[in-house]
């Protein structure tokens, strides 16, 4: 699996985080753990499924993805490519009318939000262009084209910055005494923007800080608990439903991204 990253032009900085290029010429299966980030995958070779215990889900050829709290297996067949666009943290809502915190665990064709005749034509011109950055740029002028009339929830922006500031572990509570607002009228803004609550965005940062410290087994209840965690049973759990697999394998031998 070959993966190359490109960045967005001035104009969709502050919307786009990156673009990947992901291929394939042998047929994998990803582990791709919750991040922060909507997702929009354009397959342009091959196909490409979410695996689900026993069940292959194939999906479209142009696919949205909401934030999630659980691992997601994707299945690449040989001789696979696809183009991921991945959003900043509040912006993917500048694209679309619809409440994109309705997209929480759930992938859907992007033919709901635009024109299927849009979204093939688009699937069809990356199919049939050979340079990746003849791609990128043609991605982005259909994501320019799509930019909704934007203005920043300060707020909003402010509230992530801290929660990533504190590893998603301050309470909600003292983040909206802090800000000063309602937890209700907060609620209300951050699912508007982010797409998830404050609670389930801050167990995504919360579960990235853990891994990301690549802790030793002996080490892992000390920072479990320093990150909030009561105890071992309920971090091992929430884990599990994270990652796929209990800390030892993941550590172990796990790949993902």
């Amino acid at each position: 699996m070959k993966l190359t990253e490109y960045q967005p032009t001035s104009q969709l900085r502050p919307f786009i985080k990156a673009y990947r290029i992901i291929e394939s010429d042998d047929e994998i299966i990803n582990r791709v753990v919750p991040g922060t980030s909507f997702a929009l995958a354009f397959r342009f070779k091959g196909q490409i499924a979410y695996l689900d215990k026993n069940n292959k889900q194939t999906l479209p050829s142009a696919t949205f993805s909401g934030l999630r709290k659980t691992v997601r297996l994707i299945n690449y067949a040989p001789k696979t490519a696809a183009l991921i666009v991945m959003f900043t943290e509040t912006g993917a809502s500048a694209f679309f009318k619809l409440p994109i915190f309705k997209l929480f665990e759930e992938s859907v064709s992007l033919d709901n939000f635009f024109r299927q005749s849009e979204i093939s034509s688009i699937s069809d011109q990356l199919a049939e262009t050979e340079k990746f950055e003849d791609m990128i740029t043609l991605i982005e002028k259909f994501l320019s084209s799509k930019l909704l009339y934007y203005k920043p929830d300060n707020l909003v922006i402010e509230a992530v910055n801290r929660i990533h500031a504190t590893g998603g572990s301050m309470r909600i509570n003292k983040l909206t005494n802090d800000l000063c607002i309602s937890q209700d009228a907060f609620e209300k803004r951050f699912r508007k923007v982010v797409g998830s609550s404050a609670k389930q965005f801050s167990g995504i940062v919360r579960m990235n800080e853990i891994i990301s410290k690549t802790p030793s087994l002996e080490s892992l209840s000390t920072i479990a608990l320093d990150h909030g965690f009561y105890d071992q049973p309920h971090f091992n759990k929430e884990f599990k439903l994270f990652t796929g697999l209990t800390p030892t394998a993941f550590f172990g031998a796990a790949s993902y991204w």
